[in-house]
């Protein structure tokens, strides 16, 4: 799910995993050596699931796990008691992706019902899955 890279190696809009969940770089920092000879990396990142903000601060030469991150693309084929009922390209069927919540889930809910083909873009990473975005599909 995750693999180790070097602090120093970890670039802005990257991804990195902060007290446990997977999260994209928006701003990183690098002090100088200080006395003790580490270089201290000052990471600030938001999690790509929630969009909390979080900090972490660690020595450049240390290792820190990244995600691996997926985006995938489905067919949504029905909006069933709050989950998306999606078909992947080979056909097979994913029911437990959940409407998102908020502006997204009801502009979802909303072009679906004006009867719209809409493609679904799903985000998965550390075993959780997120729809983050979507588009009509094109006929």
């Amino acid at each position: 799910m995750t693999y180790p890279m070097q602090c120093s190696a970890l670039r802005k809009n990257g991804h990195v995993v902060i007290k446990g969940r997977p999260c994209k770089i928006v701003d990183m920092s690098t002090s100088k050596t200080g006395k003790h000879g580490h270089a201290k990396v000052h990471l600030v990142a938001i999690d790509i699931f929630t969009n909390k903000k979080l900090e972490d601060i660690s020595p450049s030469t240390h290792n820190m796990d990244v995600p691996n991150v997926n985006r995938m693309e489905y067919t949504l084929v029905n909006i069933d008691d709050g989950f998306l009922n999606l078909m992947t390209g080979d056909g097979a069927e994913k029911n437990d992706v959940k409407v998102p919540e908020g502006e997204l889930g009801e502009q979802i809910e909303k072009d679906f019902e004006d009867g719209k083909d809409l493609v679904i873009a799903v985000t998965s990473a550390m075993g959780e899955e997120l729809a983050l975005g979507y588009k009509e599909a094109s006929k």
